[in-house]
């Protein structure tokens, strides 16, 4: 027999039903998980070794906790994971704004109606999804919204005076009665609102409007919190902080590898641009390596730190430029390219908090200094860094510091040098676009020598790769312009009066 189908409290008598707390409810299942080895909080990476085993231990302790971290590291989904360690149904007394377990009933009407009905009191089945209940604090939480308040218009209706229980009406966490609740952004709850909680978690006890209710409420309780609002926008108080038994630290994924499979798991690029833009691997660790640049510039405020979704937002606009170029050209298939990377300076823009500094160089300026960081991080994972491209001549080993050697970049780096340049424009054709590699003598001969076998198109992003290397160690000249990009030699660039001070996103074209 399905308990689902049971709908009276005999029946359930009659099946052996047990009730458990929520949080043995979470332990229970967290312990077949464990003994299973069945996976658990799926989606979330980067945390195996870290957070997600403190979160195990917090559990198996029965404990309330809190998910302290920088925004953007997943605390809110794993909170919402919580879920599925919960059984799948619960029963519930049929009617009761409470969610009452029918052998322990909590609210007046629980009580009265299996008083009255006895065996035959009616029950329903509640869904795990549906015993979630999420609330962001802001300023403007009140405690009724929380605990509750008596309702005049109930009194009113039911004909009833203000001594009487029946004119509360429960808050949020009086609803979440054997369910998991969560408070976002803890910090920014005022004070008195915080401080509402202590009995709540403590005890069980609730106080509306003079009501003094002994509600023993089943109740998981998460929290989160930002170490920037602590000081920014507000604090726990401590009193609050000591009833929370287990505090659990998450953090930025700790390596590219970790970071684009989180990227591409939230990333919203459906199959018709996965059809049409084709990315490589270098374009994928680029994206990452931003991030990776701004977590530890000096222009970027580390407390507010980098979120994840500032990556998901660069890839979506990654592929969607590209996506554009190509239907501006009328091509049904292209391959990202280096300077399609310029698609992305919106995401970085709007993702990354300045200090003082940045604020000065502009956000435009840091975004493009921030590619240009990654670019040159990437650039040694697939060729040889520039001061240490020479190649013997003749026997002459490696370590003999020979001034004759030859600089495998020599060849690119003297045709700039006669005063040649390659404009590289946003919207160019696939055919435009090669042409335009194409004139830079040697550059083709160095990618097909040191990654041999490659496609075409990942050909010419590699090629187009080297010249955006080479700019970054100060070997070429890069100028950004409206429509496109322009490489020229060195030289040409000395002339140009500190070209990115003051710069916004209207200036004239500039040279990095």
């Amino acid at each position: 027999m399905q308990l689902t189908t049971i709908k009276t409290l005999g029946e359930l008598k009659k099946a052996g039903y047990t009730s458990l707390s929520v949080k043995e409810e979470l332990r229970k299942n967290l312990i077949i998980k464990l003994r299973s080895g069945a996976p658990f909080f799926e989606g979330i990476h980067g945390f195996e070794h870290t957070v997600i085993p403190d979160l195990e231990r917090a559990i198996l302790s029965r404990h309330n906790l809190i998910l302290l971290g920088l925004r953007g590291q997943a605390k809110t989904r794993i909170a919402r994971l919580l879920t599925t360690l919960l059984d799948e149904y619960i029963p519930v007394v049929s009617g009761s704004d409470l969610n009452d377990d029918p052998f322990q009933p909590l609210s007046f009407y629980a009580k009265n109606l299996i008083a009255e009905k006895g065996d035959d009191t009616p029950i329903s089945w509640m869904h795990r999804d549906d015993r979630y209940t999420e609330k962001l604090a802001t300023p403007d939480v009140s405690i009724a919204d929380l605990i509750g308040d008596v309702d005049p218009i109930k009194a009113a209706n039911l004909k009833l005076n203000y001594n009487d229980e029946r004119v509360i009406h429960y808050g949020l966490i009086p609803r979440s009665h054997r369910g998991i609740f969560v408070i976002n952004e803890l910090p920014d709850l005022q004070a008195r609102i915080q401080v509402a909680l202590f009995n709540i978690l403590q005890e069980g006890d609730i106080q509306i409007r003079g009501f003094r209710i002994r509600l023993p409420l089943d109740i998981q309780f998460v929290f989160t919190a930002n170490p920037e609002d602590y000081t920014n926008r507000g604090s726990i108080v401590t009193p609050l902080k000591d009833r929370i038994e287990s505090q659990i630290l998450t953090h930025y994924p700790k390596d590219i590898a970790t970071s684009k499979i989180i990227t591409h798991q939230e990333a919203n690029i459906n199959s018709s641009q996965n059809n049409s833009v084709q990315l490589n691997e270098i374009a994928k660790d680029l994206i990452e390596q931003i991030a990776f640049e701004a977590r530890k510039s000096e222009y970027v405020d580390q407390k507010s730190g980098v979120s994840a979704r500032m990556t998901i937002t660069a890839l979506e606009n990654l592929v969607s430029g590209a996506e554009r170029r190509s239907l501006k050209s009328n091509e049904s298939k292209t391959f990202v390219r280096v300077s399609d990377f310029w698609s992305v300076i919106p995401s970085i823009t709007g993702k990354i908090e300045l200090v003082y500094e940045g604020e000065q160089e502009g956000p435009y300026i840091v975004a493009v200094n921030l590619i240009g960081k990654a670019i040159r991080s990437q650039f040694t994972n697939y060729f040889p860094a520039p001061e240490k491209a020479k190649k013997p001549i003749g026997k002459k080993t490696e370590t003999q510091q020979d001034p004759k050697r030859k600089n495998i970049y020599q060849e690119i780096i003297d045709w700039f040098n006669e005063g040649n340049t390659v404009d590289l424009l946003n919207e160019s054709s696939a055919i435009d676009y090669r042409r335009s590699l194409d004139r830079v003598p040697g550059l083709k001969k160095l990618v097909q020598k040191l990654h041999p076998g490659v496609a075409a198109d990942e050909m010419y992003f590699l090629m187009e790769f080297v010249l955006h290397g080479l700019s970054e160690y100060s070997l070429l000249s890069k100028h950004l312009l409206h429509s496109g990009m322009q490489f020229s030699d060195l030289f040409s660039s000395v002339f140009t009066d500190n070209p990115l001070a003051g710069l916004e996103e209207d200036d004239e074209d500039f040279t990095i």
